[in-house]
């Protein structure tokens, strides 16, 4: 065999890591969750507008996103509409800077979010929510093949 069909093959059967977006417009926060993520194997894009999110999301599959609650260019709230749009079934895990704020909660988990958090977490904790929502994520889609299948059938 070809070094180029070995390094393929052998690529085929590594495990694809999570792919996130995070969405937010402060710089320091996208580059320590990034760094955070990618050390402990994701792979990581980041978007500091809603305008580069979409466009991202356009390119792009994504396993999971976070995103702020409010940018410079809108509301990460309505967002979730066009992100359903886009990318129907991939999770989103609202962050914000105020803490816990159970209007924009209900408004968040209404609009479809898997999740809400203050960025001002440990990372630890961070990183447990997006293990939990991921895994959440993943045992729906089983769910739904299988029900597909059983009506294919």
């Amino acid at each position: 065999m070809k070094p180029d069909l070995i390094q393929r093959f052998f690529k085929k059967l590594q495990p694809q890591r999570e792919r996130l977006l995070i969405v937010d417009d402060e710089e320091e926060l996208r580059k320590l969750f990034s760094g955070f993520f990618e050390k402990r194997g994701y792979r990581v894009s980041t978007a500091e507008s809603l305008e580069v999110a979409e466009a991202k999301l356009a390119e792009e599959a994504f396993d999971l996103i976070l995103q702020d609650v409010m940018l410079g260019d809108g509301d990460g709230i309505e967002f979730l509409q066009r992100i359903k749009l886009l990318q129907p079934g991939v999770p989103v895990i609202i962050l914000t800077g105020l803490g816990y704020d159970e209007p924009v909660l209900h408004e968040a988990t209404e609009n479809g979010a898997a999740g809400y958090m203050s960025k001002l977490l440990p990372l630890d904790q961070v990183l447990m929510e997006v293990h939990r929502v991921l895994k959440a994520n993943a045992a729906g889609s089983s769910q739904d093949t299988a029900a597909k299948l059983e009506i294919a059938e």
